[in-house]
């Protein structure tokens, strides 16, 4: 998958080879790619580290639910939660680390009738990726793209820049939806995008 002819650049996976705490802020303003032309910038995210992390799916190990987190750096790990939602997370750290950064909200910006048609439900742009399960809905994400390589993009789907800089003041706190190590504060979000999940800051 190429898209060097829209002007972006595709993130090293050297980008990915951190601690997730270190990845996350700077995937914001990054842009979530499909092939078929759906784009939207990511603009909230959550990083999960592993065995230091209570909250993490690789907390206690690897399984074959959450093999994907414990793989190279720089591939999209999907989760089923809640009965009826996938998660979408960048892969990071080292093989065997069990490391990511889940990617809760991103701004439509190409192809919104896509993300509509994958999303009957959402009645405006806000709507469409305002949530880590609306977000991969929207992009047609569920459990056949878990592995799928987010630098190479052979799934069709990636994650690239177009020299949007993350914000220097990234709103900065607790993650969401989670039981355990609830007072790390690990999610970042981009001060006042109105795209952000519910309940997150917006200003």
């Amino acid at each position: 998958m190429d898209v060097s002819i829209a002007g972006f650049e595709v993130l090293p996976r050297a980008f990915y080879r951190r601690h997730p705490a270190l990845v996350a802020p700077e995937l914001l303003n990054k842009l979530l790619v499909r092939a078929d032309g759906r784009c939207a910038r990511i603009v909230e995210v959550e990083a999960y580290a592993g065995s230091e992390d209570p909250a993490a799916h690789s907390y206690r190990g690897k399984t074959a639910r959450n093999a994907t987190m414990f793989g190279p750096p720089g591939h999209l790990y999907v989760y089923f939660t809640y009965g009826m939602h996938w998660g979408s997370n960048a892969v990071c750290g080292e093989v065997g680390e069990g490391v990511g950064v889940l990617l809760r909200a991103a701004e439509p910006l190409h192809h919104l009738d896509l993300m509509y048609a994958a999303r009957p439900a959402a009645k405006r742009p806000t709507d469409l990726a305002s949530g880590p399960g609306k977000l991969s809905q929207a992009f047609g994400i569920n459990r056949s793209f878990d592995g799928a390589d987010l630098v190479r993009g052979d799934a069709g789907i990636l994650i690239a820049s177009d020299a949007t800089a993350p914000p220097l003041k990234p709103l900065i706190g607790p993650r969401v939806g989670i039981s355990k190590a609830m007072d790390f504060p690990w999610r970042w979000s981009v001060p006042g995008n109105p795209c952000v999940s519910r309940g997150a800051a917006k200003k």
